[in-house]
């Protein structure tokens, strides 16, 4: 293919498709502009690097409409580090630096932004199990604030190099920033987290780097297939007792939803997420995942009530 047939579209409607009122991306008929129910075509021609080329240029297309997405949730886009230009961001609600509960929202490790759980679902099955909205509407419909954070926003092109972002080079650094200089600042004593994969290493870190904040604030972990292994011999013994008490992990299984694995004593509690598939596990259990979290949310309410 030559450099002009690799200048591919920068909207969804140029690549010929479009997302239907069920949220799922099927192609447009050339004729009535409507969708048709086909959906998106990976193999478009026999060269497979050109069709791989195509599939992350869609990819990047749709970073951009699910930011467009978050926009219209009424989130509001926030600097990391505060103040830069060209830095990273993330998305918080309106009320999320007074609000006395806080959601946090990790995605994985790999191409995926903020807002989106599987970049793959987004395109080939729904808006609904491959975005993070359901999760943030439903945050709060409870009254929740909430952050998206953005951890793989790690660098920018500037003269056509990639320069890692000061602050958000990686996402351990990027979620260390935007506790440091908004969770940390912000007003909620009630804190939860819900992290998707490679997003609860970045968790376990977050916990190590801000203990007293994690002793005293967060009060449930809610993973899905969180790669983390152990929680870190780093942290103190309470911050690992407290991380295993209010932590429980959705794991891709075949068994019935929230059907308890083997664990290990003192870890993290790991339960079936009710579908085996890694990239599904965060639309899957989302019911059951906010359940535990208002369930540990009442444990929290009346432990402070027995102290009075």
């Amino acid at each position: 293919m030559s450099s002009k047939e690799n200048s591919f579209p920068k909207t969804l409607e140029g690549f010929g498709y479009k997302f239907n009122d069920e949220g799922k991306l099927r192609k447009i008929d050339a004729n009535t502009g409507k969708t048709t129910d086909t959906p998106f075509q990976f193999n478009i021609t026999s060269d497979s690097s050109y069709n791989q080329k195509r599939y992350e240029a869609i990819g990047d297309v749709v970073t951009e409409f699910v930011y467009d997405l978050l926009d219209k949730e009424g989130l509001k886009r926030l600097s990391v580090p505060p103040g830069s230009t060209n830095g990273s961001f993330i998305f918080s609600s309106e009320n999320a630096e007074v609000c006395d509960k806080l959601i946090i929202l990790i995605h994985g490790t790999g191409v995926v932004k903020a807002g989106q759980w599987a970049r793959s679902l987004i395109i080939n099955d729904s808006l609904d199990s491959g975005t993070q909205i359901p999760y943030i509407r439903k945050a709060q419909e409870l009254g929740y604030g909430v952050y998206v954070l953005n951890t793989n926003d790690n660098y920018r092109v500037i003269d056509g190099k990639k320069t890692p972002i000061k602050g958000s080079s990686n996402a351990q650094e990027h979620a260390s920033s935007v506790w440091s200089h908004y969770i940390s600042q912000s007003r909620a004593q009630k804190i939860a987290i819900i992290a998707h994969s490679f997003g609860g290493v970045v968790t376990m870190s977050l916990a190590s780097q801000f203990e007293e904040d994690f002793l005293k604030r967060v009060f449930a972990i809610g993973l899905t297939d969180s790669v983390h292994g152990k929680i870190p011999r780093v942290v103190s013994s309470v911050l690992a007792d407290h991380l295993a008490k209010i932590g429980r992990n959705w794991v891709s299984s075949s068994e019935a939803l929230d059907t308890p694995l083997p664990e290990q004593a003192g870890e993290i509690q790991c339960v079936s997420a009710g579908t085996p598939k890694h990239e599904m596990t965060s639309w899957s259990c989302i019911n059951s995942l906010f359940s535990f979290i208002e369930e540990r949310l009442e444990k929290r309410l009346v432990s402070a009530r027995d102290e009075l």
